[in-house]
Protein backbone atom coordinates (compact mmCIF):
# COMPACT_ATOMS: atom_id res chain seq x y z
CA UNK A 1 0.00 0.00 0.00
CA UNK A 2 1.28 3.52 -0.97
CA UNK A 3 1.26 6.52 1.05
CA UNK A 4 1.11 9.85 -1.29
CA UNK A 5 2.07 12.99 0.49
CA UNK A 6 1.95 16.06 -1.39
CA UNK A 7 4.03 19.10 0.07
CA UNK A 8 2.74 22.60 -1.53
CA UNK A 9 5.65 25.27 -1.26
CA UNK A 10 4.46 29.08 -2.14
CA UNK A 11 7.24 31.00 -3.62
CA UNK A 12 6.34 34.97 -2.83
CA UNK A 13 8.12 37.16 -5.09
CA UNK A 14 9.59 40.67 -4.24
CA UNK A 15 9.73 43.52 -6.70
CA UNK A 16 12.94 45.66 -6.89
CA UNK A 17 10.65 48.88 -7.39
CA UNK A 18 10.30 49.03 -3.57
CA UNK A 19 13.73 49.58 -2.76
CA UNK A 20 14.12 52.14 -5.26
CA UNK A 21 11.28 54.28 -3.93
CA UNK A 22 13.08 54.42 -0.29
CA UNK A 23 15.25 57.56 0.30
CA UNK A 24 18.35 56.92 2.57
CA UNK A 25 17.95 59.04 5.81
CA UNK A 26 19.34 62.49 5.25
CA UNK A 27 22.79 63.59 6.81
CA UNK A 28 23.27 66.94 9.17
CA UNK A 29 25.98 68.99 8.47
CA UNK A 30 27.51 68.64 12.11
CA UNK A 31 30.48 66.54 12.69
CA UNK A 32 29.54 64.13 15.40
CA UNK A 33 31.85 61.90 16.78
CA UNK A 34 30.83 58.66 18.48
CA UNK A 35 33.29 57.49 21.43
CA UNK A 36 35.56 54.68 20.39
CA UNK A 37 36.62 52.33 22.90
CA UNK A 38 39.83 51.65 24.17
CA UNK A 39 41.89 48.61 24.57
CA UNK A 40 45.08 47.84 26.87
CA UNK A 41 47.49 45.44 26.70
CA UNK A 42 49.71 44.16 29.93
CA UNK A 43 53.24 45.21 29.33
CA UNK A 44 54.81 42.99 31.41
CA UNK A 45 54.61 38.87 31.72
CA UNK A 46 54.28 37.37 35.42
CA UNK A 47 57.27 37.50 36.93
CA UNK A 48 57.48 33.52 38.36
CA UNK A 49 55.97 30.31 36.77
CA UNK A 50 55.51 27.33 38.37
CA UNK A 51 59.31 25.30 38.37
CA UNK A 52 57.86 21.93 38.63
CA UNK A 53 55.02 19.54 38.30
CA UNK A 54 53.54 17.80 41.08
CA UNK A 55 56.24 15.41 42.98
CA UNK A 56 53.34 12.48 42.87
CA UNK A 57 50.80 11.24 40.44
CA UNK A 58 47.68 9.09 41.16
CA UNK A 59 48.71 5.57 40.82
CA UNK A 60 47.32 3.14 38.26
CA UNK A 61 46.08 -0.23 39.31
CA UNK A 62 49.31 -2.57 38.78
CA UNK A 63 46.98 -5.49 37.67
CA UNK A 64 43.74 -5.99 36.30
CA UNK A 65 41.21 -8.69 36.66
CA UNK A 66 42.28 -12.09 35.98
CA UNK A 67 38.50 -13.10 34.85
CA UNK A 68 35.86 -11.28 33.11
CA UNK A 69 31.95 -12.12 33.51
CA UNK A 70 31.22 -15.13 31.11
CA UNK A 71 28.37 -14.68 28.76
CA UNK A 72 25.91 -16.40 28.13
CA UNK A 73 26.41 -19.04 25.53
CA UNK A 74 22.87 -20.11 24.99
CA UNK A 75 19.51 -18.72 24.95
CA UNK A 76 17.50 -18.83 27.69
CA UNK A 77 15.42 -22.26 26.91
CA UNK A 78 11.78 -20.86 26.30
CA UNK A 79 13.10 -18.08 23.78
CA UNK A 80 13.65 -20.67 21.10
CA UNK A 81 9.52 -21.17 20.90
CA UNK A 82 8.68 -17.61 20.13
CA UNK A 83 10.09 -18.00 16.45
CA UNK A 84 9.18 -20.64 14.09
CA UNK A 85 11.24 -23.85 13.03
CA UNK A 86 11.16 -23.12 8.72
CA UNK A 87 12.93 -25.90 6.85
CA UNK A 88 14.85 -24.68 4.11
CA UNK A 89 12.22 -24.26 1.31
CA UNK A 90 9.28 -23.27 3.11
CA UNK A 91 8.31 -19.49 2.45
CA UNK A 92 5.99 -17.27 4.19
CA UNK A 93 3.04 -17.36 1.44
CA UNK A 94 3.12 -13.36 1.16
CA UNK A 95 6.50 -14.03 -0.70
CA UNK A 96 5.09 -16.41 -3.38
CA UNK A 97 5.51 -15.12 -6.76
CA UNK A 98 3.06 -15.96 -9.99
CA UNK A 99 4.08 -18.62 -11.36
CA UNK A 100 5.79 -20.53 -7.85
CA UNK A 101 4.95 -23.81 -7.25
CA UNK A 102 4.61 -25.48 -3.88
CA UNK A 103 3.00 -28.04 -1.37
CA UNK A 104 1.43 -27.08 1.35
CA UNK A 105 0.71 -27.87 5.18
CA UNK A 106 -2.56 -28.25 7.07
CA UNK A 107 -0.13 -27.81 10.04
CA UNK A 108 1.23 -24.67 8.79
CA UNK A 109 -1.10 -23.00 6.55
CA UNK A 110 0.69 -19.51 6.31
CA UNK A 111 4.00 -21.75 4.72
CA UNK A 112 4.55 -22.91 1.54
CA UNK A 113 7.24 -25.27 0.67
CA UNK A 114 8.59 -24.26 -2.90
CA UNK A 115 9.22 -26.91 -5.34
CA UNK A 116 10.52 -27.32 -8.80
CA UNK A 117 7.40 -27.22 -11.20
CA UNK A 118 8.52 -30.12 -12.97
CA UNK A 119 7.99 -32.15 -9.96
CA UNK A 120 4.81 -33.14 -8.10
CA UNK A 121 3.02 -30.68 -6.33
CA UNK A 122 -0.03 -29.00 -4.89
CA UNK A 123 -0.70 -25.83 -5.93
CA UNK A 124 0.89 -23.16 -8.55
CA UNK A 125 0.62 -19.59 -7.75
CA UNK A 126 -1.63 -17.77 -10.83
CA UNK A 127 -1.93 -14.70 -9.31
CA UNK A 128 -0.32 -11.98 -6.58
CA UNK A 129 -2.68 -9.15 -5.42
CA UNK A 130 -2.76 -6.83 -3.21
CA UNK A 131 -5.29 -5.65 -0.49
CA UNK A 132 -6.50 -1.99 -0.35
CA UNK A 133 -8.85 -0.63 2.01
CA UNK A 134 -10.24 -1.30 5.64
CA UNK A 135 -11.03 -4.81 6.75
CA UNK A 136 -11.45 -4.95 10.53
CA UNK A 137 -12.58 -8.85 10.89
CA UNK A 138 -10.72 -11.81 9.53
CA UNK A 139 -14.27 -12.21 7.54
CA UNK A 140 -13.82 -9.01 5.66
CA UNK A 141 -10.43 -9.98 4.72
CA UNK A 142 -11.44 -13.33 3.21
CA UNK A 143 -14.22 -11.95 1.26
CA UNK A 144 -11.92 -9.21 -0.27
CA UNK A 145 -9.31 -11.55 -1.04
CA UNK A 146 -11.65 -14.15 -2.43
CA UNK A 147 -12.94 -10.91 -4.62
CA UNK A 148 -9.08 -10.41 -6.00
CA UNK A 149 -8.36 -13.64 -6.79
CA UNK A 150 -12.15 -15.34 -7.92
CA UNK A 151 -11.16 -14.01 -12.09
CA UNK A 152 -8.02 -15.09 -12.63
CA UNK A 153 -8.67 -18.12 -10.89
CA UNK A 154 -11.56 -18.75 -13.60
CA UNK A 155 -9.65 -18.19 -16.41
CA UNK A 156 -6.42 -20.04 -15.72
CA UNK A 157 -8.51 -22.76 -14.74
CA UNK A 158 -10.62 -23.13 -18.31
CA UNK A 159 -7.14 -23.11 -19.88
CA UNK A 160 -6.24 -26.50 -18.46
CA UNK A 161 -6.85 -29.48 -19.56
CA UNK A 162 -9.34 -31.59 -17.77
CA UNK A 163 -8.74 -33.33 -14.44
CA UNK A 164 -5.30 -31.12 -14.07
CA UNK A 165 -6.31 -28.69 -11.13
CA UNK A 166 -9.18 -29.77 -8.86
CA UNK A 167 -9.65 -26.71 -6.97
CA UNK A 168 -8.28 -23.50 -5.94
CA UNK A 169 -6.05 -21.75 -3.11
CA UNK A 170 -6.71 -18.34 -2.00
CA UNK A 171 -3.90 -17.28 1.17
CA UNK A 172 -4.30 -13.80 2.95
CA UNK A 173 -2.98 -12.33 5.85
CA UNK A 174 -5.24 -11.77 9.30
CA UNK A 175 -6.34 -8.97 10.58
CA UNK A 176 -2.73 -8.78 12.84
CA UNK A 177 -0.68 -9.13 9.77
CA UNK A 178 -2.80 -6.81 7.49
CA UNK A 179 -2.46 -3.79 9.98
CA UNK A 180 1.56 -4.29 10.58
CA UNK A 181 1.20 -4.12 6.02
CA UNK A 182 1.45 -7.69 5.17
CA UNK A 183 -1.18 -6.93 1.93
CA UNK A 184 -0.26 -9.13 -0.54
CA UNK A 185 -3.07 -12.15 -1.33
CA UNK A 186 -1.41 -15.28 -3.35
CA UNK A 187 -4.68 -16.74 -5.65
CA UNK A 188 -3.45 -20.57 -6.46
CA UNK A 189 -4.75 -23.62 -8.62
CA UNK A 190 -4.35 -26.57 -6.81
CA UNK A 191 -4.29 -30.47 -7.56
CA UNK A 192 -6.47 -31.21 -4.53
CA UNK A 193 -7.85 -30.05 -1.44
CA UNK A 194 -8.17 -31.48 1.95
CA UNK A 195 -5.54 -33.96 1.92
CA UNK A 196 -6.23 -35.68 -1.50
CA UNK A 197 -3.30 -37.98 -2.98
CA UNK A 198 -3.35 -36.02 -7.19
CA UNK A 199 -0.97 -33.75 -7.79
CA UNK A 200 0.12 -31.14 -10.04
CA UNK A 201 3.46 -32.71 -12.39
CA UNK A 202 4.10 -29.71 -14.86
CA UNK A 203 3.88 -25.97 -14.78
CA UNK A 204 0.58 -24.90 -15.82
CA UNK A 205 -0.52 -23.89 -19.05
Amino acid sequence: MGLGVIVTVVLVATSGDADQDKKSPTESGGSTRSPSPSFSIPTELPSELPSALPSELPSLPSEFPSEVPSLPSELPSGLESLFPTLADDEVPFYLLRTGDCFNTNDSLPGQAAKRSCGTPHDAEVVKVAELNGSYPTEAALKEAASALCEDPLERKAAQQPAGTVRGTLVQYPDPGGYEVGIDNVACSLAADIGGGSHKLTEPLT
